[in-house]
Protein backbone atom coordinates (compact mmCIF):
# COMPACT_ATOMS: atom_id res chain seq x y z
CA UNK A 1 0.00 0.00 0.00
CA UNK A 2 1.18 3.52 -1.06
CA UNK A 3 -0.10 6.87 -0.97
CA UNK A 4 0.70 10.33 -1.38
CA UNK A 5 -2.16 12.76 0.03
CA UNK A 6 -2.64 16.31 1.66
CA UNK A 7 -1.75 16.33 5.09
CA UNK A 8 -4.56 18.90 5.78
CA UNK A 9 -7.41 17.23 4.01
CA UNK A 10 -6.67 13.74 5.57
CA UNK A 11 -6.32 15.36 9.73
CA UNK A 12 -10.02 16.55 8.95
CA UNK A 13 -11.27 13.40 7.82
CA UNK A 14 -9.46 11.42 10.58
CA UNK A 15 -10.98 14.05 13.52
CA UNK A 16 -14.63 13.09 11.94
CA UNK A 17 -14.18 9.86 12.06
CA UNK A 18 -12.17 9.37 15.28
CA UNK A 19 -15.16 10.61 17.34
CA UNK A 20 -17.08 7.48 16.24
CA UNK A 21 -13.95 5.15 17.41
CA UNK A 22 -14.10 3.56 20.25
CA UNK A 23 -11.79 5.34 23.13
CA UNK A 24 -10.99 1.87 24.78
CA UNK A 25 -12.20 -1.48 24.03
CA UNK A 26 -11.49 -4.71 24.33
CA UNK A 27 -11.25 -5.25 20.76
CA UNK A 28 -8.13 -2.98 19.91
CA UNK A 29 -9.71 -2.64 15.85
CA UNK A 30 -12.37 -0.87 17.49
CA UNK A 31 -9.97 2.08 18.60
CA UNK A 32 -8.73 2.45 15.22
CA UNK A 33 -9.70 3.69 11.89
CA UNK A 34 -10.32 1.32 8.93
CA UNK A 35 -8.19 2.74 6.06
CA UNK A 36 -9.37 1.32 2.45
CA UNK A 37 -7.59 2.57 -0.54
CA UNK A 38 -9.31 1.69 -3.80
CA UNK A 39 -6.64 3.77 -6.07
CA UNK A 40 -7.28 7.64 -6.08
CA UNK A 41 -9.65 7.83 -3.01
CA UNK A 42 -8.68 6.98 0.25
CA UNK A 43 -11.99 5.93 2.37
CA UNK A 44 -11.96 6.69 6.25
CA UNK A 45 -14.39 4.52 8.69
CA UNK A 46 -14.81 4.98 12.46
CA UNK A 47 -17.29 2.80 14.00
CA UNK A 48 -17.51 1.60 17.76
CA UNK A 49 -20.58 -0.94 17.37
CA UNK A 50 -23.05 1.56 17.77
CA UNK A 51 -22.36 4.85 15.59
CA UNK A 52 -20.03 4.63 12.38
CA UNK A 53 -18.43 7.84 10.85
CA UNK A 54 -17.68 7.06 6.60
CA UNK A 55 -15.78 9.83 4.08
CA UNK A 56 -13.14 9.71 2.01
CA UNK A 57 -10.33 12.10 0.49
CA UNK A 58 -7.98 12.51 -2.93
CA UNK A 59 -4.95 10.57 -2.89
CA UNK A 60 -2.47 9.76 -5.45
CA UNK A 61 -1.67 6.08 -5.87
CA UNK A 62 -2.72 2.78 -8.39
CA UNK A 63 -2.90 0.54 -5.09
CA UNK A 64 -6.02 -1.52 -3.37
CA UNK A 65 -5.58 -1.93 0.22
CA UNK A 66 -7.60 -2.42 3.60
CA UNK A 67 -5.78 -1.83 7.41
CA UNK A 68 -6.42 -0.44 10.52
CA UNK A 69 -4.41 1.72 12.64
CA UNK A 70 -5.21 3.21 16.10
CA UNK A 71 -7.44 6.53 15.77
CA UNK A 72 -5.14 8.59 18.55
CA UNK A 73 -2.41 8.30 17.08
CA UNK A 74 -2.56 8.32 13.74
CA UNK A 75 -4.51 11.70 14.04
CA UNK A 76 -1.48 13.20 16.15
CA UNK A 77 1.16 12.07 13.65
CA UNK A 78 -0.65 13.46 10.78
CA UNK A 79 -1.36 16.98 13.38
CA UNK A 80 2.05 17.23 13.58
CA UNK A 81 3.86 16.32 10.42
CA UNK A 82 5.85 19.71 9.00
CA UNK A 83 4.78 19.05 5.76
CA UNK A 84 1.38 19.87 3.04
CA UNK A 85 2.21 16.52 1.58
CA UNK A 86 2.79 13.35 2.82
CA UNK A 87 3.53 10.16 1.54
CA UNK A 88 1.93 6.46 3.41
CA UNK A 89 2.82 2.74 3.07
CA UNK A 90 2.21 -0.46 4.66
CA UNK A 91 4.54 -3.66 4.03
CA UNK A 92 3.69 -7.13 4.47
CA UNK A 93 4.10 -6.93 7.96
CA UNK A 94 1.79 -4.67 8.39
CA UNK A 95 4.12 -1.77 9.10
CA UNK A 96 3.16 1.50 8.31
CA UNK A 97 5.42 4.03 7.60
CA UNK A 98 4.32 8.00 7.24
CA UNK A 99 7.44 10.43 5.62
CA UNK A 100 6.43 14.40 5.59
CA UNK A 101 10.07 16.37 4.89
CA UNK A 102 12.71 14.97 7.07
CA UNK A 103 10.23 13.43 9.29
CA UNK A 104 9.37 9.66 9.33
CA UNK A 105 7.44 7.96 11.63
CA UNK A 106 6.99 4.04 11.24
CA UNK A 107 4.07 2.38 13.17
CA UNK A 108 2.41 -1.04 13.23
CA UNK A 109 -1.22 -2.04 12.20
CA UNK A 110 -3.81 -4.26 12.06
CA UNK A 111 -5.15 -6.31 9.48
CA UNK A 112 -8.71 -5.23 8.30
CA UNK A 113 -9.73 -8.48 8.55
CA UNK A 114 -9.78 -7.72 12.44
CA UNK A 115 -12.46 -4.67 12.22
CA UNK A 116 -16.13 -5.42 12.66
CA UNK A 117 -18.37 -5.44 9.40
CA UNK A 118 -21.02 -3.00 9.04
CA UNK A 119 -24.45 -4.78 9.43
CA UNK A 120 -26.64 -5.25 6.20
CA UNK A 121 -28.84 -2.42 5.76
CA UNK A 122 -32.43 -2.49 4.24
CA UNK A 123 -33.86 0.37 3.85
CA UNK A 124 -37.66 0.98 4.35
CA UNK A 125 -37.72 4.57 4.47
CA UNK A 126 -36.00 7.82 3.13
CA UNK A 127 -36.20 11.42 3.01
CA UNK A 128 -34.48 14.27 2.05
CA UNK A 129 -34.30 17.44 4.06
CA UNK A 130 -31.76 21.05 4.17
CA UNK A 131 -28.68 19.98 6.50
CA UNK A 132 -29.46 23.70 8.01
CA UNK A 133 -32.73 22.74 8.85
CA UNK A 134 -31.78 19.38 10.56
CA UNK A 135 -29.11 21.00 12.06
CA UNK A 136 -31.82 23.21 14.01
CA UNK A 137 -34.08 20.76 14.82
CA UNK A 138 -31.14 18.45 16.41
CA UNK A 139 -30.09 21.52 18.25
CA UNK A 140 -33.41 23.22 19.52
CA UNK A 141 -34.21 19.74 21.05
CA UNK A 142 -31.56 17.98 22.17
CA UNK A 143 -31.13 19.73 25.93
CA UNK A 144 -34.23 18.00 26.60
CA UNK A 145 -32.41 14.46 25.94
CA UNK A 146 -32.07 12.38 29.08
CA UNK A 147 -29.57 11.35 30.71
CA UNK A 148 -31.14 8.63 33.05
CA UNK A 149 -30.28 5.01 32.22
CA UNK A 150 -33.67 3.56 33.78
CA UNK A 151 -35.37 4.71 30.47
CA UNK A 152 -32.59 3.94 28.12
CA UNK A 153 -35.41 4.80 25.10
CA UNK A 154 -35.34 8.50 26.14
CA UNK A 155 -31.30 8.93 25.68
CA UNK A 156 -31.98 9.45 22.19
CA UNK A 157 -34.54 11.50 20.00
CA UNK A 158 -37.75 10.37 18.44
CA UNK A 159 -37.97 11.31 14.72
CA UNK A 160 -41.84 11.10 13.94
CA UNK A 161 -43.25 11.64 10.32
CA UNK A 162 -46.92 11.78 9.79
CA UNK A 163 -48.60 13.32 6.58
CA UNK A 164 -45.41 14.86 5.49
CA UNK A 165 -44.41 16.42 8.38
CA UNK A 166 -41.20 15.39 11.08
CA UNK A 167 -41.61 16.49 14.38
CA UNK A 168 -38.52 15.16 16.23
CA UNK A 169 -38.96 15.29 20.01
CA UNK A 170 -36.99 14.94 23.41
CA UNK A 171 -38.43 14.69 27.04
CA UNK A 172 -35.98 13.91 29.91
CA UNK A 173 -38.66 13.58 32.78
CA UNK A 174 -38.41 17.72 33.54
CA UNK A 175 -39.37 18.86 30.25
CA UNK A 176 -39.81 18.14 26.64
CA UNK A 177 -39.02 19.86 22.96
CA UNK A 178 -41.09 19.49 20.09
CA UNK A 179 -39.25 20.68 16.51
CA UNK A 180 -41.72 20.57 13.52
CA UNK A 181 -40.61 20.50 9.92
CA UNK A 182 -42.41 19.61 6.40
CA UNK A 183 -41.25 16.96 4.45
CA UNK A 184 -41.58 15.22 1.51
CA UNK A 185 -41.93 11.50 2.54
CA UNK A 186 -43.64 7.97 0.83
CA UNK A 187 -45.03 6.86 4.23
CA UNK A 188 -45.46 6.94 8.17
CA UNK A 189 -42.90 6.09 9.91
CA UNK A 190 -40.97 6.73 13.33
CA UNK A 191 -37.99 6.00 15.04
CA UNK A 192 -35.69 6.47 18.01
CA UNK A 193 -31.72 7.93 17.07
CA UNK A 194 -29.63 8.10 20.44
CA UNK A 195 -28.00 11.75 21.29
CA UNK A 196 -24.83 10.52 20.93
CA UNK A 197 -25.23 10.20 16.91
CA UNK A 198 -27.25 13.32 16.62
CA UNK A 199 -24.98 15.07 18.81
CA UNK A 200 -22.02 14.15 16.10
CA UNK A 201 -24.54 14.83 12.96
CA UNK A 202 -24.99 18.41 13.61
CA UNK A 203 -21.26 19.16 14.25
CA UNK A 204 -21.07 17.95 10.66
CA UNK A 205 -23.88 19.48 9.30
CA UNK A 206 -23.58 23.18 7.19
CA UNK A 207 -25.23 25.65 7.51
CA UNK A 208 -26.57 26.17 4.39
CA UNK A 209 -29.83 25.63 2.89
CA UNK A 210 -28.74 24.78 -0.62
CA UNK A 211 -27.50 21.37 0.70
CA UNK A 212 -29.70 18.20 1.36
CA UNK A 213 -29.09 15.55 3.92
CA UNK A 214 -30.29 11.55 3.29
CA UNK A 215 -32.33 9.93 5.58
CA UNK A 216 -32.31 6.79 5.29
CA UNK A 217 -34.23 4.21 7.95
CA UNK A 218 -34.41 0.27 8.47
CA UNK A 219 -35.93 -1.56 11.04
CA UNK A 220 -32.60 -1.31 13.49
CA UNK A 221 -30.76 1.40 11.55
CA UNK A 222 -30.46 4.81 10.63
CA UNK A 223 -28.07 6.24 7.56
CA UNK A 224 -27.69 10.00 7.07
CA UNK A 225 -26.14 11.00 4.02
CA UNK A 226 -24.72 14.41 3.30
CA UNK A 227 -21.56 16.46 2.14
CA UNK A 228 -19.16 13.13 1.93
CA UNK A 229 -20.02 11.86 5.11
CA UNK A 230 -22.22 8.64 6.04
CA UNK A 231 -23.25 8.18 9.60
CA UNK A 232 -24.85 5.23 10.55
CA UNK A 233 -26.11 4.29 13.59
CA UNK A 234 -27.78 1.56 15.01
CA UNK A 235 -31.65 3.08 16.61
CA UNK A 236 -33.11 3.00 20.16
CA UNK A 237 -35.61 0.00 20.78
CA UNK A 238 -39.16 0.44 23.01
CA UNK A 239 -41.80 2.23 23.30
CA UNK A 240 -40.94 6.13 23.44
CA UNK A 241 -43.11 8.08 25.54
CA UNK A 242 -46.62 9.45 24.55
CA UNK A 243 -45.91 13.04 24.35
CA UNK A 244 -48.83 14.57 22.72
CA UNK A 245 -50.54 14.00 25.87
CA UNK A 246 -48.57 15.52 27.70
CA UNK A 247 -49.13 19.12 25.77
CA UNK A 248 -51.91 21.01 27.14
CA UNK A 249 -54.12 22.57 24.54
CA UNK A 250 -55.53 25.32 26.43
CA UNK A 251 -53.95 27.86 29.00
CA UNK A 252 -55.47 30.06 31.88
CA UNK A 253 -52.93 32.70 31.88
CA UNK A 254 -50.68 34.23 28.32
CA UNK A 255 -47.82 35.78 28.69
CA UNK A 256 -46.14 37.44 26.11
CA UNK A 257 -42.74 39.12 27.01
CA UNK A 258 -39.02 39.85 25.03
CA UNK A 259 -37.13 37.03 24.78
CA UNK A 260 -34.15 38.75 25.53
CA UNK A 261 -35.08 40.81 28.24
CA UNK A 262 -36.10 37.53 30.21
CA UNK A 263 -32.96 35.48 29.34
CA UNK A 264 -30.74 38.47 30.92
CA UNK A 265 -33.11 38.51 34.03
CA UNK A 266 -32.58 34.81 33.93
CA UNK A 267 -29.44 34.79 33.68
CA UNK A 268 -28.67 37.40 36.79
CA UNK A 269 -30.73 35.13 38.88
CA UNK A 270 -28.40 32.08 37.94
CA UNK A 271 -25.37 34.03 39.15
CA UNK A 272 -26.55 32.70 42.97
CA UNK A 273 -27.18 29.15 41.27
CA UNK A 274 -24.71 26.06 40.82
CA UNK A 275 -24.66 22.36 40.65
CA UNK A 276 -24.59 22.27 44.48
CA UNK A 277 -27.09 25.20 44.83
CA UNK A 278 -30.11 24.23 42.61
CA UNK A 279 -32.63 26.68 44.33
CA UNK A 280 -35.56 27.54 42.09
CA UNK A 281 -36.38 30.88 40.43
CA UNK A 282 -39.93 32.05 41.98
CA UNK A 283 -41.78 33.69 39.12
CA UNK A 284 -44.62 36.14 39.72
CA UNK A 285 -46.75 36.89 36.68
CA UNK A 286 -49.33 39.97 37.86
CA UNK A 287 -50.43 43.17 35.68
CA UNK A 288 -48.36 44.04 33.52
CA UNK A 289 -44.93 42.81 35.62
CA UNK A 290 -43.37 39.21 36.13
CA UNK A 291 -41.32 39.50 39.10
CA UNK A 292 -38.04 37.16 39.27
CA UNK A 293 -36.94 36.11 42.69
CA UNK A 294 -34.42 33.88 44.07
CA UNK A 295 -32.36 33.23 47.36
CA UNK A 296 -29.78 30.56 48.27
CA UNK A 297 -26.51 30.65 50.58
CA UNK A 298 -24.86 32.91 48.35
CA UNK A 299 -27.47 36.25 48.08
CA UNK A 300 -30.82 37.20 46.77
CA UNK A 301 -31.86 38.84 44.21
CA UNK A 302 -35.19 40.71 43.00
CA UNK A 303 -35.70 41.79 39.73
CA UNK A 304 -38.84 42.66 37.50
CA UNK A 305 -39.47 43.47 33.77
CA UNK A 306 -42.66 44.75 31.53
CA UNK A 307 -44.58 41.12 30.42
CA UNK A 308 -48.19 41.29 28.69
CA UNK A 309 -50.38 39.12 30.93
CA UNK A 310 -53.93 38.04 30.06
CA UNK A 311 -55.44 35.72 32.82
CA UNK A 312 -55.21 35.53 36.67
CA UNK A 313 -52.38 36.08 38.92
CA UNK A 314 -49.55 33.14 39.01
CA UNK A 315 -46.52 32.34 41.38
CA UNK A 316 -44.85 29.28 39.99
CA UNK A 317 -41.14 28.09 40.53
CA UNK A 318 -38.78 26.80 38.08
CA UNK A 319 -34.68 25.43 37.40
CA UNK A 320 -33.65 28.15 36.01
CA UNK A 321 -31.87 26.60 33.27
CA UNK A 322 -34.64 24.64 32.45
CA UNK A 323 -36.31 27.74 31.32
CA UNK A 324 -33.24 29.18 29.44
CA UNK A 325 -32.62 26.02 27.37
CA UNK A 326 -35.56 26.81 24.72
CA UNK A 327 -35.83 30.53 25.15
CA UNK A 328 -32.35 30.39 23.98
CA UNK A 329 -32.88 28.14 21.17
CA UNK A 330 -36.16 30.04 19.93
CA UNK A 331 -35.08 32.80 17.15
CA UNK A 332 -38.41 34.58 17.68
CA UNK A 333 -37.58 37.87 19.76
CA UNK A 334 -40.85 37.37 22.15
CA UNK A 335 -42.20 34.23 23.16
CA UNK A 336 -45.30 33.52 24.62
CA UNK A 337 -45.61 31.43 28.48
CA UNK A 338 -49.33 29.53 28.64
CA UNK A 339 -49.94 28.23 32.11
CA UNK A 340 -52.56 26.28 33.84
CA UNK A 341 -51.62 27.19 36.98
CA UNK A 342 -48.33 26.87 39.75
CA UNK A 343 -48.31 23.20 40.14
CA UNK A 344 -48.71 22.38 36.01
CA UNK A 345 -46.30 22.66 33.57
CA UNK A 346 -46.00 26.17 31.52
CA UNK A 347 -45.32 25.52 27.62
CA UNK A 348 -43.34 28.07 26.01
CA UNK A 349 -43.69 28.98 21.79
CA UNK A 350 -42.55 31.63 19.97
CA UNK A 351 -44.80 34.28 19.29
CA UNK A 352 -44.98 33.93 15.08
CA UNK A 353 -44.27 30.51 14.79
CA UNK A 354 -45.73 27.39 15.03
CA UNK A 355 -42.72 25.35 14.85
CA UNK A 356 -41.51 24.92 17.98
CA UNK A 357 -42.89 23.84 21.47
CA UNK A 358 -41.61 23.60 24.72
CA UNK A 359 -43.06 22.23 28.40
CA UNK A 360 -41.07 23.09 31.06
CA UNK A 361 -42.10 21.11 34.74
CA UNK A 362 -42.49 23.53 37.99
CA UNK A 363 -40.57 22.93 41.08
CA UNK A 364 -42.67 23.75 44.52
CA UNK A 365 -41.49 27.02 46.24
CA UNK A 366 -41.36 27.10 50.12
CA UNK A 367 -43.35 29.51 51.22
CA UNK A 368 -41.35 31.83 53.40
Amino acid sequence: MQLICNRQSLYEALINVSKAAADKSSIPALEGIKLSLENSTLWLTGYDLEIGIKTSIDVVSSDKANIVVNSRLFSEIIKKMPTDEISISVDENLQMTITGGNTEYSVPVLSADEYPAIPDFETELSFTIPQSVLKDMINQTIFAVSTNDTKPILKGELFEIADNVLNVVAIDGFRLAVRTEAVKAENDFKFVVPSKTLNEVSKLLKDDDDLSCEILVSKKQVVFDFSGYTVFSRLLEGEFHNYRGSIPQTSVTEVIIDKKELISCLERASLLINEKIKSPVKCLFDGESLKISCRTQIGKINDELRADITGPKIEIGFNCRYLLDPLKVIPDESVKLLMNGGNLPMKIVPLNSGEYTFLVLPVRLKRD
